[in-house]
């Protein structure tokens, strides 16, 4: 056989093998896109979730593939066999996934032992994803260079890099859904991590046996990697830097955006990052095609910034001014799958156009860069580092800066200018050998670059104003009917907030797309109950810590008390206690200016975590569970911290609504709660006689409740007395008589409840389900069947005692 037969037929056999290729990087992705979210929700445990946190953390996780995807080119040898190292590489990833959910655990204690506050906090939560992420995802990082030494740097070659890249992304977007909707909703961090683990070792032993069947010379490379010097390729790697920042800082943007309109719930993140994948492997897929006989694949690759301009364009007139006002009613279904739908189909028309131009970017600079006789894996290598590179500074800059700074609008515009210029940049090849070109069309090439730049400036420019409504009222901003007066609108680091103020001068506290706190008669009770409650009861407390600020309300109840010499606000959004309590002064107290005040700006959780001070009081209220990232504030594991933090004699609080919620999720919060504060009781705060929320109040020891005490410390401090007034609490027996239940007593009606733990945060499932409930009334009276009047709860005189006994089994007796 001579050596053009032996040589086709080598070919052929390649062929044959690349559509299983191809499927190997299907299962690769799928269990990376696991990996991530597991990794993502496991580290926010130890570093916290705020935007400098996950900044760290995005930026160390896509930082380690980065330099995995240049070191495979210098560490391994183009002689070994592409499939073997890939292999290798695969269960090197399966070991470390498992390796991370056994080693963060003791990386925590290291971490709590020496954190502070300032650079060298930050330097150590970098360094503590460091130690947990670089070493799988160097791996992650080298997987596709790897495998591309087993193809030749032709435009068919290229072709099918591009294939390979679209069928890693397609995995992905299978894994993404997967572990958001199945694996951690139904199953835990352990499961999903098996699963993941199992798909690499089934890839790896796939790949063995392709190695097995291929000859050697089908994987080796044995010529020298050509050294021609390519004066346009490093526009190219710049151009695909840009690509990569203007890509994920448009998935920041969107993603912020999106949460509005569709709600802020685990499921919202999945199908929003499901859709941008979506978009980046069907493009990848078509530029792979384009790749394969495009003559001048730099000119293609400007024109796809170009588009990826336009379809920036398109997705900001989408989410300010069409989607975002389309008349749907979230309520009409209770079905959570059938809102996912529709979420899906917002998502799809929004946001697809601009990541199929970033999808076909990658297949179209490889073509811009690779000439025969390189080494694929070298070539690959650098072009997906270079976009990985600003994929990073485009994930930072969009949620550390220029969210936070410039707000979403003028963000998307600095996008949108900057894709403009990658494509001006790629057009300049337009001018290479311009000698001999007719001076014609030389002229008709600038005209054409300049109408690139005049149209990039027009389509920033177009860019729409956030709607206040989107901020506002989020998913139900087409079916609110009031029409208040817009007090403050603004974007921060972490959260975009707002202040309104209805004719009757009612002013709403929104953030998340949705109402927080409001001076409502209801709302105000809820929230002088979570201060009034454990300050009455507690005989002397001195120090309070208030997880989270909002309005300012319940942490102005504790200024009225004199005994109280410090006050601990922690709030992850500076926006809040900065520009948001000032409008509440009149209902906290002017709070923020109390001396007694220092406001911590950092996630809760890990302030407690990382905290060595110990409180009279811990009182919480945050967002709703359904909220992503907000069920970590409603585990087993967070409240045995903080339990830890209260000095004997200690008392919580802790918020519990019913609305929004069924009654699975509420009997999970509550029975966490007990699981850890065994002494709990429940109190209700009730609208128009209906259940709307409730405070939960844990002690270390067992409470008994002192009436007549309770009764003088109203009395002695005039202040306070006026406050509990104002939401028509006239008396301690009035503010007692909110009483609904103990932990002894609501044994029975807790008996199935799911205990929300760190390991599976299930609640934050649970709740994504339920956010769109409103069945306040029919959890209250399910509850309140249990309920029974607590002789040793209470003590005190007769003429204190009668009246609340009254009360609570006049309640009684109605049910």
């Amino acid at each position: 056989m001579n050596s053009s037969t032996a040589s086709s037929a080598e070919s052929e056999s390649l062929n044959r093998k690349l559509p299983f290729l191809l499927l190997l990087f299907v299962g690769s992705g799928c269990a990376a896109l696991i990996y991530e979210v597991v990794w993502f929700q496991l580290l926010g445990f130890v570093i916290g979730s705020s935007a400098v946190s996950l900044g760290v953390l995005l930026g160390t996780y896509m930082g380690g593939m980065c330099l995995g995807s240049l070191l495979l080119a210098r560490m391994v040898s183009a002689r070994h066999h592409p499939l073997r190292v890939y292999a290798l590489l695969e269960i090197g990833i399966g070991v470390c996934g498992v390796l991370v959910l056994i080693v963060v655990p003791q990386v925590m204690k290291i971490y709590v032992a020496g954190v502070g506050y300032g650079l060298g906090s930050i330097l150590l939560r970098g360094l503590v994803c460091a130690i947990c992420l670089l070493p799988p995802t160097l791996l992650m990082g080298a997987t596709l260079p790897a495998m591309s030494r087993w193809l030749e740097t032709t435009p068919r070659g290229v072709s099918w890099l591009g294939f390979f890249y679209g069928g890693n992304i397609a995995g992905a977007v299978f894994g993404c859904l997967l572990a958001g909707f199945y694996l951690l909703r139904v199953h835990d961090m352990a499961t999903a991590t098996g699963v993941a683990a199992a798909l690499n070792v089934t890839v790896a032993v796939a790949a063995l046996l392709l190695a097995g069947r291929a000859h050697a010379r089908e994987g080796v490379r044995s010529e020298p990697a050509a050294r021609r010097g390519d004066k346009g390729a490093g526009l190219v790697y710049v151009v695909i830097a840009i690509s990569g920042l203007c890509a994920l800082g448009a998935e920041v943007i969107w993603t912020r955006l999106l949460s509005l309109l569709l709600g802020a719930t685990v499921y919202t993140f999945s199908i929003i990052l499901a859709v941008f994948l979506v978009g980046l492997g069907i493009g990848s897929s078509v530029g792979s095609i384009v790749a394969r006989s495009v003559e001048r694949p730099r000119v293609a690759l400007g024109l796809c910034q170009l588009f990826a301009a336009l379809g920036m364009s398109w997705s900001a007139y989408m989410l300010f001014k069409s989607v975002a006002f389309w008349p749907v009613n979230p309520s009409l279904s209770t079905d959570p799958w059938v809102n996912f739908q529709m979420d899906l189909a917002r998502c799809f028309w929004a946001i697809l156009p601009a990541p199929l131009f970033w999808g076909a970017s990658f297949p179209l600079a490889l073509a811009a860069v690779a000439k025969p006789g390189q080494d694929p894996g070298g070539i690959v290598g650098k072009v997906y580092a270079a976009n990985t590179v600003g994929a990073i500074l485009g994930a930072l800059g969009a949620s550390v800066i220029l969210v936070g700074w410039l707000g979403t609008q003028k963000a998307q515009q600095w996008l949108i200018g900057l894709s403009g210029a990658g494509a001006v940049l790629m057009l300049l090849f337009l001018f290479i050998g311009w000698k001999g070109v007719p001076a014609p069309r030389l002229l008709a090439r600038a005209v054409a670059m300049l109408a690139v730049a005049a149209m990039t400036w027009l389509l920033a420019r177009s860019v729409p104003e956030l709607p206040w409504r989107l901020v506002t009222y989020g998913r139900y901003m087409m079916t609110y009917e009031d029409q208040p007066a817009v007090l403050f609108l603004g974007e921060g680091l972490n959260a975009s907030v707002a202040v309104t103020e209805l004719e009757g001068g009612v002013r709403s506290f929104h953030v998340s797309g949705k109402v927080e706190a409001s001076s409502l008669p209801e709302d105000m009770r809820l929230q002088r109950m979570l201060g009034h409650i454990p300050a009455l009861l507690h005989p002397n407390p001195k120090s309070v810590l208030i997880v989270g600020c909002g309005a300012g309300v319940t942490a102005g109840t504790f200024t009225l008390y004199p005994s109280v010499e410090r006050i601990v606000i922690c709030e992850i959004e500076p926006l809040i206690p900065q520009r948001v309590a000032p409008f509440f002064a009149r209902e906290n107290y002017n709070v923020v200016n109390d001396p007694r005040v220092e406001i911590v700006y950092d996630d809760a959780r890990h302030y407690v975590l990382t905290t060595k001070e110990k409180f009279d009081i811990i009182t919480s209220d945050p967002i709703h569970p359904w909220v992503k990232g907000a069920a970590t504030l409603y585990t087993q594991e967070y409240f045995e911290m903080v339990k830890q933090h209260l000095n004997p004699g200690g008392l919580v609080t802790q918020w519990v609504p019913l609305y929004e919620s069924n009654l699975d999720v509420v009997k999970s919060e509550v029975a966490t709660f007990f699981s850890v504060f065994t002494n709990a009781t429940i109190w209700s705060n009730d609208a128009q006689g209906q259940g709307y929320d409730t405070v939960l109040l844990g002690s270390v020891e067992p409470l008994v409740i002192n009436v007549d005490e309770a009764q003088q410390r109203m009395e002695s401090a005039p202040d306070v007395a006026e406050s509990l007034h104002e939401v028509q609490f006239w008396s301690a027996a009035a503010l007692l008589a909110t009483y609904a239940g103990r932990s002894t007593d609501l044994a029975g009606w807790l008996e199935s409840a799911e205990i929300n733990r760190d390991r599976n945060l299930r609640l934050q499932f649970m709740a994504g389900m339920a956010s769109y409930l409103y069945e306040e009334g029919s959890i209250h009276d399910d509850m309140v069947r249990y309920y029974r009047f607590p002789n040793d709860l209470f003590e005190g005189s007769q003429e204190n005692l009668e009246p609340l006994r009254v009360t609570l089994e006049g309640r009684r007796s109605k049910r």
